[in-house]
C-alpha cells in the first residue's frame, strides 16, 4: 500500500523535474508514512511513499524486476493489494521459471505483466492502482482495479503526463506539465445533482481519473491510450427447484474465500462493525482466521443515531474485541476542513465525518481493517431496487397515459399521498434513476447555480451505461449503473480517502472478483422480494450471521444532519460557512441562504441539499480561494540513520 505520483515528461527529466515531484510528495505521506523516496529514468520520475503491510522487510518501491535476462528491465510503482499473489507466483514459477527475490506480491505483478502482458490485469484478485515503466520500451503502463477500489488521477499537457495518488499531488505539478487550474462547469454542476463528482471527472477541468476496470499506455510525448479490461455484467442464472441451498452455499464459499485472501498481511488485521449484515459477516469469517480480532463502530450523541448497541451486540455474539467512538456535533464541524482537504474533491456524504472518526481510532489499534462495501451493489441490497417491483404496472400503460400521470403529479400538492407514485411511474428507468444520491432537482438547480445549463444532466453520466445494460432485468441494470456512479464515486471514495487519512489501509472483501462471479448470476426473485433485500445473500449467512442482524435493514453510519442543521449544533456553523464563502459567482449565496432558513423552520427538509453546498463551498475554500487552511496533521517520515 502507498500514495503513488509519477512523470513522465516530454523531453527528459531534470533535476528540477525530480526535486519537484519529491516535494509534492509530502501531501501523501498519509498514505504511506513508512517509507518515502523517488527514483528517475531518463524520461520518467517516480514518486513513493509506502504504507508497509505485506514483506514489510523488502518489496521496497519502486520496486525493480525483470527476467533472468534483463534482471531489471521493469520498475513498478504500486497502490493497493493482490490477494491472490501466492497462487499467481506459484503458477509462474511453475508455468515460466519465474524468478523472485521477496515474499511480497509486487513482484508478481511485474512477473504477470511480463509473461502475460496486458492480460496480467484480468487475473490480478485484490485493489490495485499502479506504474510499470519498461525501461526497454520505453513505455508505461498504468492499471486501476475492476471496481475502482483504489485512486488513479491522469493529466496530461505539453510537458508530459503525471499520474497520482491523489489530485492534490497533481496539482503541485500544473505548471511543470502545462495544464490548467481551472474548474470545469459541467463537473460542478454533477456534483451538485449527484453529491459527487462522476468518474472520468474532476472539478478540474484538465485533471482526469483512470477509470475503474481500465488500464492505459503511454509514451513519452504521447497522450495515455485508454483501454476498458473489465465490464461488470449480470448472466443470470436461474436456481434451479430443490437446489437453492447449494446456490446459497456457493455465495458463502466465495465470501469465505475472499475474506480468508483478504486477511493476508504481516500486521494485524481488524475490521469495521456497524449493525448491519455485510460487516457482520465479513467480521464473523475474520474471526475464523483471527480469534483476537478487533472490531470497531461510531455513534453520534443523539437517541436513535447510532448503530453502536447493535454492533456491540454483533461483537460479542461473534466474540470480538470491540472499540467504540462516539461523536459530538462540535467534533464534527471542527473535523469537516480537515477531511475536505483529504478527499481531493467534495463528496456530500455525511456518512464519511464517522467514517473518518473511527478510522482515527482503528488505527490506534491496527493497520488494516475489513468492511463490508459492495454488498449492497452485488446482491441487491438498496431498498430502492424494489422500486421497479412498485411501478409495474405502469409498464401496460400506453406511454401517452403514463406520460399524462406525469403531468398529473405536477398539478397535486406537496406532500400529497400518491404524488411522487404518479411522477416516477410516468419515466422509464433511464429517466427516473440516477443512482442512489438525487439531491437537486432542475428547478432546485436554478435557483441555486449561476451557470445553469439544463443541457448538462446526470444523462450526460448514466445514458453509456445504461446503453451498455439494455435487456437486462431492470434491478440488474440498477446495480450495473450504481457500479458505475455510486459505488466508485462515492461509497470507495470515501471509504480509501478516509482510511488512508489515517493511514489505515481499508479491504473490501464483497469486491472480489470470484464473489462478483457468483453474486452476477443471482436472479431477481433472489435479490429482492415483497419484504427484503438481499435475499439469496441473506440465506447464504445463515448460521455465520447473528439471528439478531440477519433481517435486519441496513443502516451504515447514520447522521443526524437534519436535526443538527435546524438547532443550535450546526445552524450558526452553517450560516458561517454561506457567509464567508467566496462562491458568489458560482453559487446565488442568498438562495441559499433562504433554503437553510426554511430548514430551520420546518418548511421544507434541506438537509441533503444545504449538505452538498457546504461541503463545496469548504472545498472551494480550501482548494481555489486558499482561505480555508485545515490544521493537517501528517505523520512524519522515519527517521533514516
Amino acid at each position: 500500500m502507498c500514495g503513488l505520483l509519477g512523470l513522465l515528461t516530454t523531453d527528459g527529466t531534470s533535476d528540477d523535474a525530480v526535486a519537484r515531484v519529491d516535494s509534492a510528495m509530502h501531501c501523501l505521506r498519509h498514505r504511506g508514512p513508512d517509507e518515502h523516496g523517488t527514483w528517475h529514468d531518463g524520461d520518467l520520475v517516480y514518486g513513493f511513499n509506502r504504507l508497509s503491510i505485506i514483506d514489510i522487510a523488502h518489496s521496497h518501491q519502486p520496486l525493480r524486476w525483470g527476467p533472468p535476462e534483463s534482471p531489471e528491465r521493469y520498475a513498478l510503482t504500486f497502490n493497493g493489494e493482490i490477494y491472490n499473489y501466492v497462487e499467481l507466483r506459484a503458477e509462474l514459477a511453475e508455468k515460466y521459471g519465474a524468478q523472485f527475490a521477496t515474499e511480497g506480491d509486487s513482484e508478481t505483478i511485474v512477473a504477470a505483466y511480463h509473461y502475460w502482458g496486458t492480460e496480467a490485469v484480468r487475473r490480478l484478485r485484490g485493489m490495485f492502482a499502479f506504474a510499470i515503466w519498461d525501461t526497454e520500451t520505453r513505455e508505461l503502463f498504468l492499471a486501476r482495479d475492476p471496481f475502482g477500489i483504489k485512486p488513479l488521477f491522469l493529466a496530461t499537457g505539453t510537458g508530459g503526463t503525471a499520474f497520482g495518488s491523489e489530485k492534490k499531488s497533481l496539482l503541485e505539478l500544473a505548471d511543470l506539465i502545462g495544464i490548467g487550474t481551472e474548474l470545469d462547469p459541467r463537473a460542478v454542476e454533477h456534483y451538485t445533482v449527484l453529491q459527487y463528482v462522476p468518474e472520468p471527472e474532476t472539478l478540474h477541468k484538465e485533471i482526469r481519473r483512470l477509470e475503474s476496470g481500465c488500464y492505459a499506455r503511454v509514451r513519452p510525448g504521447g497522450r495515455p491510450e485508454i483501454t476498458r479490461y473489465f465490464e461488470p455484467t449480470f448472466p443470470v442464472r436461474p436456481f434451479a427447484a430443490g437446489r437453492e441451498r447449494d446456490r446459497y452455499r456457493e455465495i458463502a464459499e466465495a465470501l469465505e474465500d475472499s475474506v480468508a485472501k483478504h486477511m493476508r498481511a504481516d500486521v494485524t488485521v481488524g475490521s469495521f462493525l456497524s449493525g448491519g449484515i455485510d460487516s457482520t459477516a465479513v467480521a464473523a469469517l475474520a474471526m475464523r482466521h483471527n480469534p483476537n480480532l478487533i472490531t470497531f463502530t461510531t455513534g453520534f450523541e443523539r437517541e436513535g443515531y447510532s448503530e453502536v448497541d447493535v454492533a456491540a451486540e454483533s461483537a460479542a455474539a461473534i466474540g470480538a474485541r470491540h472499540v467504540v467512538k462516539v461523536v459530538s456535533p462540535a467534533e464534527f464541524a471542527a473535523a469537516i476542513p480537515e477531511i475536505v482537504w483529504y478527499l481531493d474533491d467534495p463528496v456530500a456524504d455525511p456518512a464519511l465525518v464517522p467514517l473518518w472518526f473511527v478510522a482515527k481510532e482503528a488505527r490506534k489499534h491496527v493497520k488494516v481493517v475489513l468492511s463490508g462495501e459492495g454488498a449492497d451493489e452485488l446482491f441487491g441490497g438498496y431498498t430502492i431496487y424494489r422500486e421497479p417491483l412498485s411501478l409495474k404496472p405502469f409498464e401496460y400503460l400506453p406511454k401517452p397515459l403514463r406520460r399524462a400521470a406525469g403531468k398529473l403529479s405536477e398539478r397535486i400538492p406537496e406532500g400529497t399521498r400518491g404524488k411522487s407514485l404518479l411522477h416516477r411511474g410516468s419515466m422509464t428507468l433511464e429517466e427516473r434513476y440516477y443512482g442512489n444520491a438525487r439531491s437537486f432537482n432542475d428547478a432546485q438547480l436554478r435557483a441555486v447555480l449561476r451557470d445553469f445549463r439544463p443541457e448538462w444532466t446526470h444523462q450526460d453520466v448514466t445514458a453509456p451505461i445504461y446503453a451498455r445494460s439494455a435487456g437486462w432485468d431492470p434491478v440488474a441494470r440498477m446495480q450495473h449503473l450504481d457500479l458505475f456512479t455510486w459505488l466508485r464515486g462515492d461509497i470507495l471514495v470515501k471509504a480509501d480517502k478516509m482510511t488512508m487519512a489515517n493511514s489505515l489501509e481499508l479491504r473490501v472483501p464483497f469486491l472480489d472478483p470470484e464473489v462478483f462471479r457468483v453474486a452476477s448470476q443471482v436472479p431477481l426473485d433472489q435479490k429482492i422480494t415483497k419484504n427484503t433485500t438481499k435475499y439469496a445473500l441473506r440465506q447464504a449467512l445463515e448460521g455465520i450471521v447473528p439471528p439478531h442482524v440477519l433481517h435486519r435493514a441496513k443502516l451504515g453510519f447514520p447522521v443526524p444532519l437534519r436535526h443538527w442543521l435546524r438547532g443550535p449544533e450546526l445552524f450558526e456553523w452553517a450560516r458561517a460557512v454561506i457567509a464567508e464563502s467566496g462562491t458568489e459567482h458560482l453559487l446565488d449565496k442568498a438562495a441559499v441562504g433562504r433554503m437553510l432558513d426554511e430548514h430551520r423552520e420546518g418548511r421544507v427538509d434541506h438537509s441533503r441539499r444545504l449538505w452538498t453546498v457546504l461541503v463545496f463551498m469548504i472545498w472551494h475554500g480550501i482548494f481555489v480561494e486558499q482561505r480555508i487552511v485545515p490544521d493537517i496533521q501528517e505523520p512524519a517520515y522515519p527517521v533514516e540513520v
